[in-house]
């Protein structure tokens, strides 16, 4: 998978994108990040970007020609997505649609925002992680190209572990435990201990639900809500039958 990032702070971007599991990914041949510098493509001496917004107003806006420029110059594969707060709100889902590519593109937007003509006619797409106010796009990416890149077969190692995390399924992740199996006074889950894989399977299932319908019930109800069998899966967790 060829990933292609575009922004005004190459700098902040490679070390991260050279390092722990994207790093790892990238040598091992699985993925490849391409970080261009939207300066490089000014065609002024001074390398300017932005400019100052027609009809007045506060901040500079990040201007079309660079932007067109270094992607034409890339020819970066598709989708090319636009980051800002007024795109559509980054998902799990969304993050495995893109994993099943070959690749796709980020825009990092800058200042008060990027001009109308790149959103309009360069992106495919505008993307948003959040509702709140960045000083740019580039957080947004790394959080993106983390969250796509872990979900492409060889990755993480372990495939399981990317079936078996949050909001697979429309669930929060059940509890985790790990040596010691007393810490404190605190013990971990007898189940866990049990060595019967089916009875750890239906308490990690009802914890995650009961977990979800505490922390996350919008999740719950964008899913249809709780079936019958995890209604009933729920009264076992209360009851103390599964541990």
């Amino acid at each position: 998978m060829r990933i292609d990032v575009f922004t005004i702070f190459p700098g902040l971007l490679r070390p991260w994108t050279e390092a722990s599991l994207i790093g790892r990914a990238a040598k091992a041949g699985l993925i490849e990040v391409r970080v261009h510098d939207l300066r490089a493509a000014a065609g002024d001496p001074r390398r300017s970007v932005d400019d100052s917004p027609f009809g007045g107003g506060a901040g500079m806006v990040l201007r079309p020609e660079p932007c067109f420029a270094a992607v034409e110059a890339a020819s970066p594969p598709r989708p090319l997505l636009l980051l800002g707060a007024g795109g559509r709100r980054f998902d799990q889902a969304w993050a495995s649609q893109l994993a099943t590519g070959d690749g796709f593109s980020l825009l990092c937007g800058r200042y008060e925002g990027v001009d109308e003509r790149v959103a309009e006619h360069l992106v495919d797409g505008e993307l948003s992680i959040g509702d709140y106010v960045l000083a740019g796009g580039e957080a947004a990416a790394l959080v993106v190209v983390e969250a796509v890149a872990r979900l492409v077969p060889g990755v993480m190692g372990n495939e399981a572990s990317g079936e078996e995390e949050s909001f697979e399924g429309g669930l929060l992740e059940y509890p985790q435990y790990t040596r010691p199996a007393e810490f404190r006074g605190w013990k971990v889950p007898p189940v866990l201990l049990s060595g019967d894989h089916q009875k750890v399977r239906r308490w990690r299932r009802a914890q995650a639900l009961a977990r979800t319908l505490q922390r996350r019930p919008d999740l719950l109800e964008a899913r249809g809500g709780v079936t019958a069998e995890e209604e009933a899966l729920l009264a076992e967790l209360a009851r103390g039958d599964l541990s």
